[in-house]
């Protein structure tokens, strides 16, 4: 249960490890190119009236006699859109890739960050709307423990049209899923990168899936669309699907370190926060 209190434990333990390793931000610097009263200084310029006398920078008043004052740089909000992978072929290893996201969710929330949830399977579902805050960590915990599997395929490319027509803000797209989709994950990829986001991929496998262990005469069943196939395995055939199976997960990371998108790849049976951990120590959601 995602609203343990060990489980809640272990994500604080997450949250002051991001602290101390990245400053207590997850995503890439965002600082805006319009000037204003932040923290960092980005300028000087002329004082006019109605300035804020706070910014005039009196030292060079007092060797030049030139009233200027200070620009800084604004640090913009930041939302952290989960896209969880909800379609049934992610049945075996869904807890762990919404532990993740809960742990992601957690930190952004305790780093004064918004979150949003969204569902991905045939088509985007809106499961939690931008929130902000630790008291909203519980909502955001429960949103994920009850989102259901759902759909009968993975349509990444129609999810990232929906969200673009949803979210016109530019934040931080974490995308939590197989990646084992009919259509493709490039075009969706791309999209998502069109619409200026910050883009992270998790992809969430089980061990199993990497090895072909059935030999024989078997009748198949595809977990989504629930197409039927009788098939006959041999070694070469074994082999055959294990060669596939790992040029499909190298080419998608090698499409993401091309495209500058942050990717990781996730066995089920080690310990989330071991995953998440591995992202914080790499610099958090960048490339």
């Amino acid at each position: 249960m995602l609203t343990d209190p060990e489980f809640l434990r272990r994500l604080e333990t997450l949250f002051l490890l991001t602290r101390k390793v990245l400053g207590g931000s997850l995503h890439a610097d965002r600082r805006s190119t319009k000037k204003g009263s932040g923290i960092n200084f980005a300028d000087y310029a002329e004082y006019h009236l109605g300035d804020d006398y706070r910014h005039v920078d009196w030292n060079i008043y007092g060797r030049l006699g030139d009233l200027v004052v200070k620009l800084y740089e604004l640090e913009e909000d930041v939302t952290v859109h989960l896209l969880v992978d909800c379609s049934p072929s992610m049945n075996p290893k869904s807890l762990f890739a919404r532990q993740v996201a809960a742990a992601l969710g957690y930190i952004a929330l305790a780093s004064h960050d918004c979150v949003s949830i969204y569902s991905v399977s045939e088509k985007l579902e809106t499961l939690m709307r931008p929130t902000r805050g630790r008291s909203n960590v519980f909502k955001m915990l429960r949103t994920l423990e009850q989102a259901p599997l759902q759909g009968h395929s993975t349509d990444l490319l129609s999810c990232a049209r929906a969200l673009q027509q949803q979210v016109k803000r530019p934040g931080v797209c974490v995308l939590i899923s197989d990646f084992l989709v009919p259509g493709g994950y490039e075009e969706a990829i791309k999209l998502l990168q069109w619409s200026r986001h910050d883009l992270f991929c998790i992809q969430t496998l089980t061990p199993s899936e990497i090895v072909c262990d059935w030999k024989g005469d078997v009748e198949l069943e595809c977990v989504e669309s629930g197409e039927r196939r009788k098939v006959t395995i041999s070694s070469t055939e074994a082999a055959a699907y294990e060669k596939r199976f790992a040029e499909w997960n190298t080419d998608l990371k090698q499409f993401c370190a091309r495209r500058g998108v942050g990717f990781i790849q996730a066995f089920s049976d080690l310990p989330f926060d071991q995953v998440v951990e591995v992202i914080l120590r790499k610099g958090g959601l960048v490339a």
